[in-house]
């Protein structure tokens, strides 16, 4: 089945309007190319980025993703919903746009593959939701994140409300949806929604140089402790720990294993081959 029969209105392979992606060293950088709008998402916006992280997944002969890195283009990573559109759904229209938010999230954090945020201006609402789904979060020193949904007389409905709760703790998630406030990127670092803040000239080089760092370490390795993090969050510690035992035993025997550990007994950098 391809990407479009799963996802009804996602375009055919080729055919993106909205969605610009570059690949190489085993790293994908995926822009959001809707500036005249600050990339408000749509269900075509939406349609377009789950197409293409599915294609993300795909085999690609030797050239497997084995890191990622979101942004927007002009001065907006995404400034949130597209309004105009939004304003006119009914509860049942507003359910199917909510669901594709949802399912874009989770193929993003449930990806083999981190995937790095790189915020280059506003990311309100969806925006800051497309952020939270992903591994990490980098911010221009313009920055400005948050979910103002309140001031429209709704909720956040892309995950929001529980992905922001498990970033920065129910406290500050309390604060921040009921006030519905914009904030600034070194704010955002100071309560952990950000992992770092850089200018944004810095921006994207840095994301990158992080993204080929990942990809450089053994990708079963980088697979398989994703996996573990993102499910031992709703696990309690015995049951977690029991988790990660498993993984790790799972990757001995892999070719990466081998050649790591090899490598590492050797004084050499291994390289990986992700078998």
């Amino acid at each position: 089945m391809t990407a479009q029969e799963q996802q009804p209105g996602a375009p055919a392979r080729g055919t993106l309007q909205f969605v610009a992606v570059e690949r190489a060293d085993h790293v994908a950088t995926v822009t959001i190319q809707r500036p005249d709008k600050l990339n408000a998402l749509n269900p075509a916006v939406l349609g377009e980025l789950t197409a293409t992280f599915r294609d993300l997944l795909a085999p690609a002969d030797g050239n497997e993703v084995r890191a990622a890195v979101l942004t927007g283009a002009g001065k907006a990573f995404v400034a949130g919903a597209d309004i105009a559109e939004m304003a006119a759904m009914n509860s049942i229209a507003a359910k199917r746009f909510a669901d594709a938010g949802h399912r874009l999230a989770e193929l993003i954090e449930t990806a083999p593959f981190p995937v790095i945020a790189a915020v280059n201006g506003f990311a309100l609402g969806g925006g800051c939701e497309l952020a939270l789904a992903c591994d990490f979060i980098y911010a221009a020193e313009s920055a400005k994140l948050g979910q103002p949904e309140v001031n429209l007389g709704v909720i956040p409905g892309f995950g929001g409300t529980q992905r922001l709760l498990r970033r920065v703790g129910p406290g500050r998630a309390r604060e921040l949806v009921y006030s519905g406030d914009m904030i600034t990127a070194q704010q955002a670092f100071s309560i952990g929604l950000v992992n770092a803040v850089f200018p944004a000239t810095e921006l994207l080089a840095r994301a990158r140089e992080t993204a080929l760092k990942i990809a450089s370490r053994g990708p079963l390795a980088v697979a398989a402790a994703k996996r573990v993090l993102l499910r031992g969050e709703s696990l309690d510690l015995a049951a977690a720990n029991e988790l990660e035992a498993q993984a790790f035993a799972a990757l001995f025997g892999s070719e990466d294993q081998q050649l790591g550990m090899k490598a590492f007994l050797a004084k050499s950098q291994a390289t990986f081959t992700g078998k």
